[in-house]
């Protein structure tokens, strides 16, 4: 059920200048912003032709974001694969030995369901799920 890369996140110092850089330097358009309160992050998104790169600034230091480069400093974050039923995959991924972070789904950007695998099962890499909502969502437009 996994579809595919659907985001990289990078952990930034300074959202305003990672957004100058993939902007200004890099030439990649930027497609939104947002904050999600629950996680204490600032998020800017940038499209590169249907994998997309998320800025992440954290609004406070107790935060993910904010511990993540507190620990380890600024640069990538986590890999965010696409899932089409992120429930079933989270399911199969703990029955086949795997670690979770998040056993039930949780809000992220743009309205999507999202929950973490730990590093300890992904060889380092803190692995997201992505279920982005789709326009059969509650009647919501669709992310896509």
């Amino acid at each position: 059920m996994i579809k595919g890369v659907n985001h990289i996140g990078i952990a930034v110092t300074d959202l305003a200048e990672a957004v100058a850089f993939y902007r200004d330097v890099l030439g990649i358009e930027e497609s939104g912003r947002e904050e999600v309160p629950d996680q204490k992050v600032r998020v800017a998104f940038f499209d590169l032709g249907g994998v997309k790169i998320e800025l992440l600034e954290s609004t406070s230091p107790d935060g993910p974001i904010g511990k993540h480069i507190e620990k380890r400093g600024p640069g990538l974050h986590h890999l965010s694969f696409t899932s089409t039923d992120i429930k079933q995959d989270l399911t199969a991924i703990q029955q086949k030995g795997g670690r979770l972070i998040d056993e039930v789904p949780r809000d992220g950007a743009n309205g999507a369901q999202i929950a973490f695998v730990h590093p300890k099962t992904t060889g380092g890499v803190l692995l997201e799920l992505c279920e982005e909502k789709t326009s059969n969502d509650s009647g919501s437009e669709s992310n896509g």
